[in-house]
């Protein structure tokens, strides 16, 4: 039987954005109390896990993310800029119901393609690279156990592309809740299964 390998990929845990904005790659955005807590809690329920490497996003959030779990098994947390936030035309403008940016006219032409889409990063892109940096873990980790964090969007599109799904999708339905993790179990080289859990969900 070929060696099993498992590379869980975590979401970042709750970021503190009072202003409500869309943080995108933008600098400076750090974990809430409330994300320091679910980090320690994936921290926790990794820490009997044959974990090799904890590779992360460059950006703040998802660095703070990985400190516990790298703490956890006395490991340095490493940089991935392929696991970074996708790019988005809204980052820094306030998103949420009933704000101006969904709304102004002068933003409607960024909405004309969902599929791709046409507001940010194409999603075959986020696929692709987000598969080259799991690939990278993998090799890295080949019969042990990887933690790779990153973004919602990156880690929902990957889990599409990987298990053959169409990309273009419904935010609302994305299983990728706050330092959920998502685990890609291999079998030699070849994708195996697919599990979830959500042991920071507090």
């Amino acid at each position: 039987m070929a060696d099993q390998t498992r590379v869980h990929v975590i979401r970042h845990g709750e970021v503190y954005n009072p202003d409500g904005v869309l943080y995108g790659r933008l600098p400076g955005f750090h974990l809430s109390d409330k994300g320091r807590a679910q980090a320690d809690a994936v921290a926790a329920a990794l820490a009997d896990r044959d974990i090799v490497a904890v590779i992360a996003s460059p950006l703040q959030r998802a660095q703070e993310t990985a400190a516990p779990i790298a703490a956890e098994h006395g490991l340095p947390v490493d940089t991935d800029p392929d696991l970074i936030e996708s790019a988005n035309f809204f980052e820094g403008k306030p998103v949420g119901p009933g704000d101006g940016a969904w709304r102004d006219p002068r933003f409607w032409w960024q909405l004309r393609n969902p599929f791709r889409p046409s507001w940010g990063e194409p999603y075959a892109e986020i696929a692709a690279r987000m598969t080259t940096a799991v690939d990278k873990a993998r090799a890295r980790g080949a019969g042990h156990e990887v933690v790779c964090v990153s973004h919602q969007l990156p880690v929902w599109t990957l889990r599409l592309h990987l298990t053959g799904r169409r990309l273009w999708h419904d935010p609302r339905r994305r299983e990728c809740g706050l330092c959920s993790i998502t685990t890609l179990v291999y079998e030699g080289d070849q994708l195996a299964d697919v599990e979830y859990q959500e042991p920071a969900a507090l």
